[in-house]
């Protein structure tokens, strides 16, 4: 185990750190959550404007998953500061699927740029396959809206844990911290082989991973990525 340890605000922030370096978001272009342990009802998220590389505990808000309202943690009064414009987001998609710990929604120019020009992200390796498995696109909504977080979360319910939010974002689902993580990196990843086989003239060349490998990725069938 060589991830972040510990308090799941402090992976959090790793996860912000890195992709801003990465090029996935621009500063505060983003929100991230988890699900807080041994709490029936409440979740972490990234305070209103947090810029997602200088992110600390303090810059985390505790929030009931239930109705949005503060939560309180121990001995954690219930915090004071805004969470993200984006919480009904994050709220919902908690709601419709038990199994998420975590959520990471970023603004990555690949994926962005790919959705404008009507293309769809393709799954080239099999990291991609094994990672993301599926890419939905859900159609635009107002960012923030009860309608977005409605849609989004209705077409996550079947199990689909990579979204992109149409001239908007992306969204990216999973039981740890660390697996969205590794999902947000190889969604950017597959739009950026997707895109380059684009500017070449090749996309239609492009070859997809073997159903093969899905096929045993959809039996849970162990394969080494």
């Amino acid at each position: 185990m060589n991830y972040v340890p510990g308090d799941l605000r402090d992976q959090l922030a790793h996860v912000g750190y890195d992709v801003v370096q990465a090029g996935l978001v621009c500063g505060s272009g983003g929100n991230l959550s988890a699900r807080i342990p041994d709490e029936d009802d409440a979740c972490w998220v990234t305070a209103s404007g947090a810029w997602l590389d200088r992110l600390s505990r303090t810059a985390f808000t505790a929030v009931q998953i239930s109705d949005g309202a503060p939560a309180a943690i121990g001995v954690i009064p219930a915090p004071r500061i805004a969470p993200t414009s984006e919480i009904a987001l994050h709220l919902a998609l908690y709601r419709a699927r038990p199994d998420v710990n975590a959520v990471v929604h970023l603004h990555p120019q690949t994926a962005l740029l790919l959705d404008a020009l009507g293309e769809h992200i393709r799954i080239v390796t099999t990291d991609h396959a094994f990672y993301l498995k599926r890419v939905s696109t859900v159609p635009f909504r107002l960012p923030g809206s009860t309608e977005v977080a409605a849609l989004t979360a209705a077409m996550a319910a079947d199990g689909t844990d990579c979204l992109v939010l149409s001239q908007h974002g992306c969204v990216v689902m999973a039981d740890t911290v660390e697996l969205a993580h590794k999902r947000a990196r190889n969604l950017e990843e597959a739009a950026a082989l997707t895109y380059k086989a684009l500017t070449m003239g090749r996309l239609g060349d492009l070859r997809e991973v073997p159903e093969e490998f899905l096929d045993r990725l959809a039996s849970h069938t162990p394969v080494t990525v």
